[in-house]
């Protein structure tokens, strides 16, 4: 196999969530985009999806204001997907999480696509590669992002089984470049390491609401007021190097601690949902967000994890971190 070269020109497959925040990413990154969908809607909210993402990132003074304008003088739409393939060096797939659509997807790349494009998914959890033509699985990989990802560094890079190591270094090489913070794998690990402690997280939290143990707002300052500050400049085994090995080993061998089981359902999940509480966009979740829309309150959190990754990039500036 000859060389990966990094790309240039990107597809962006699916404007949704994802979709439309990772054409930003990779246009800022300097890539000329095509971002393509299927549906008429949600194409057409992408542009103001992603004038709102950047005016967050020039007001807080992470992306100039030319800058900004540059990147969206780099990025097109197209509901045609040959459109969007066309001249493509990498294919990002960020269609919904079902392997029905993502198999059908990936026909269609197939016949269009040029012979050497790299194709990268955003899945969380699938195993994407048997859905692949076999052809095009040597240049097949997942790099899976976190929301939002014009903020959130994060990325996972991993290989399927066919997969040429030129891909995912190029890959890592590629991001990094881009000022993300790529993990690599040597393989598919559903959930990754981000999602499977969220997913711990998340079933520890629910177990304490369904025991009456505590409740949301004391989950969150516990969190908040508890783990992140210490999580964000340490991590967790940095902290546990911290705390010191003997006392962790202490609270292991202690087994007061038990881990709740997936039944895989919550009825704590399942009433909230049920009672129409489903989020921010039906306007309650844990909590009540009446009076907002979802938009203020997703620009807001856009713009407090901006100054958030400022302030924490200021107290490491020098520590190798």
């Amino acid at each position: 196999m000859t060389g990966v070269a990094q790309p240039k020109a990107v597809a962006v497959i699916g404007a949704g969530t994802m979709g439309h925040a990772l054409a930003l990413v990779h246009a800022l990154g300097g890539c000329e985009v095509a971002l393509h969908d299927v549906s008429a809607p949600v194409l057409a909210a992408a542009p103001g999806l992603i004038d709102g993402a950047l005016d967050t990132l020039v007001q807080s003074g992470t992306v100039t204001q030319k800058a900004g304008g540059e990147a969206l003088g780099r990025i097109r739409y197209t509901s045609v997907l040959p459109e969007a393939a066309e001249g493509a060096e990498l294919v990002v797939e960020a269609v919904v999480e079902s392997a029905e659509v993502k198999r059908a997807v990936y026909d269609e790349l197939d016949r269009v696509c040029a012979a050497g494009a790299v194709w990268a998914s955003n899945t969380s959890y699938l195993d994407v590669f048997p859905l692949m033509p076999r052809r095009r699985q040597d240049r097949a990989a997942i790099a899976h992002w976190y929301t939002p990802p014009y903020l959130i560094d994060l990325v996972d890079l991993a290989p399927g089984p066919g997969t040429d190591p030129q891909v995912i270094s190029m890959l890592e090489r590629f991001y990094a470049e881009m000022g993300k913070a790529p993990v690599v794998f040597d393989r598919l690990v559903p959930g990754y390491v981000a999602n499977r402690l969220q997913m711990a997280l998340n079933l520890e939290c629910l177990r304490m609401i369904e025991e009456g143990w505590a409740g949301a707002e004391e989950i969150d300052r516990s969190i908040r007021h508890g783990l992140v500050a210490r999580m964000a400049v340490l991590g967790h085994m940095r902290k546990m190097d911290f705390t010191g090995l003997e006392m962790v080993r202490n609270g292991v061998s202690a087994g007061t601690y038990q881990p709740p089981v997936s039944g895989r359902d919550s009825p704590v999940l399942r009433g909230l949902i049920e009672a129409g509480r489903s989020g921010v966009r039906d306007g309650a979740g844990f909590y009540d967000y009446a009076g907002e829309s979802a938009e203020v309150l997703f620009r807001r959190r856009d713009q407090r994890i901006a100054r958030m990754k400022r302030a924490i990039a200021d107290i490491m500036e020098g520590d190798g971190e």
